[in-house]
């Protein structure tokens, strides 16, 4: 029998296998890439009697594999937080699916497991842009303020590694990045004990300098769109630059978008706390689309409807 694991290469999937396989060590095939490459199914080679783990992968985007995979006989157990569509009834299925806003899938882990590795539950949710939520999870850890800091640092310096329209892009493949952090228990040992912790850090940290310098494509009172230059740290900035801008006003809707190799934007898209916009409903309406109701984002926006999407937008989050 084979084991494989297939993982969303940012801080909330990588954290979410960590913790599953800190509780049931195995030694499995890993099928990844950077952020955006979610279809992965189709990548999975797996037999009759093989056992597959899907982590932070939206099922809507994979539904056709994993029918494929099922009808084979392979058994599968997918943990996700992003729009599933029709979740199917299989025997050789089991799915752990939640959408809400202040869940991601290492959360969803965390409570399968009774919260036995939680440290690293927040450090994926502070990754994924849930600030309060890990503050709130950490709080029975009894970690003094600088602990608590260097988890978001980490959490934040994770999600950033995974973005790259390939994995030439990336500071660290995420098949690698798990590999270094999987001897560690605590997060804290790892960032006392890897160097690539505080190389995460710095590429993140210069990366965010350069967009900050960007000025806003448009601005309006509940919206703003940045576009980001043709260049690799601007295909790795952009959803962490996206995260930055709704932390410090989450009143507001933000979009930031970057060219792609396709002649194209790729676009990730923050709703505000509170307002009429979902920014998973918005991306979806394009054929690329998806996410989840707080942060989402468009794979390939054509160059010809970047102003139609920036006035769907501002029209969304009125």
């Amino acid at each position: 029998m084979q084991r494989i694991d297939a993982f969303n290469g940012d801080a909330d999937g990588i954290c979410a296998l960590h913790q599953l396989r800190l509780a049931e060590p195995a030694e499995s095939v890993l099928v990844t890439g950077p952020k955006r490459d979610i279809a992965l199914l189709p990548r999975v080679m797996a037999r009759a009697g093989d056992e597959v783990t899907v982590l932070d992968v939206s099922l809507d985007r994979n539904r056709g594999a994993l029918e494929a995979l099922l009808e084979r006989g392979v058994r599968v157990r997918w943990f996700d937080h992003h729009y599933p569509g029709e979740i199917p009834s299989h025997p050789l299925f089991e799915p752990h699916i939640e959408t809400a806003r202040d869940v991601c899938t290492s959360i969803l882990v965390d409570r399968y497991l009774g919260g036995r590795y939680r440290a690293w539950a927040v450090v994926a949710a502070f990754g994924d842009n849930l600030a309060r939520v890990a503050e709130a999870l950490a709080a029975p850890l009894g970690l003094d303020g600088p602990r608590i800091d260097r988890l978001r640092d980490l959490g934040e310096s994770m999600n950033y590694a995974a973005y790259g329209e390939t994995e030439a892009d990336l500071i660290v493949p995420p098949a690698e990045l798990y590999r270094l952090i999987r001897p560690y228990a605590e997060p804290l040992e790892f960032i006392a004990h890897e160097r690539m912790a505080a190389e995460l850090d710095e590429g993140r940290y210069a990366d965010l300098a350069a967009a900050a310098a960007v000025p806003p494509h448009r601005a309006s009172k509940f919206s703003a769109i940045y576009v980001l230059p043709d260049a690799p740290w601007g295909r790795r900035v952009f959803g962490a630059f996206a995260n930055r801008l709704a932390a410090a006003d989450p009143y507001r809707a933000y979009a930031v978008a970057v060219p792609n190799s396709h002649g194209g934007y790729t676009v990730s898209v923050r709703a505000p706390g509170a307002g009429p916009l979902n920014a998973d409903a918005l991306c979806r309406e394009y054929p690329t689309g998806g996410g989840r109701a707080g942060a989402a984002g468009i794979d390939h926006l054509p160059p010809g409807e970047l102003e139609a999407f920036i006035a769907r937008l501002e029209q969304s989050a009125t």
